[in-house]
């Protein structure tokens, strides 16, 4: 069973190895070699994720099919990184943007889901990026973080 402590230490084995970096295609390189699936690191945060939902203290919201919930605000030790986990089955979620950039972390819980096109691993959107964050194929849970916690939903 994972605490929320825990899953702070997880993510904060990740935001330490990339505090100040760019977020471009060299970091989501770098994150799916470090970090993708396969590694160690990988297989801990999807199962403390599955844990943590289980235990119900994250995804506790729901809304427009999805589950979802900020289980870490921006933070110091994180790098100023926030933390967001979304439960998503074959759909697109509310159109947003990233004024400072998003790094996701794809887990696919059922079938070959897809993100926004991309197969389990890392995906990086540079600052001043935007989408309606979309699950194809079956069903994925969506790690999220985000910059200072900055995103800023649209009507689209």
């Amino acid at each position: 069973m994972s605490t929320p402590e825990q899953f702070r230490a997880l993510m904060r084995a990740v935001t330490d190895r990339i505090a100040g970096q760019t977020l471009d295609s060299s970091l989501q390189d770098r994150l799916n070699r470090e970090f993708g699936p396969g590694s160690s690191a990988y297989r801990d945060i999807f199962e403390a994720c599955k844990s943590a939902i289980a235990a119900g203290w994250m995804c506790r919201h729901e809304g427009g099919g999805i589950r979802y919930g900020r289980i870490i605000k921006p933070a110091q030790d994180l790098a100023g990184y926030s933390v967001d986990v979304v439960d998503m089955d074959n759909l697109a979620g509310p159109h947003h943007a990233h004024p400072n950039g998003e790094i996701d972390l794809i887990m696919p819980l059922a079938g070959p889901a897809r993100f926004d096109g991309h197969e389990a691993g890392w995906l990086v959107y540079g600052p001043g990026s935007e989408h309606s964050p979309t699950v194809s194929g079956g069903r994925a849970l969506v790690l999220y973080l985000l910059p200072q916690g900055a995103i800023e939903f649209t009507r689209h």
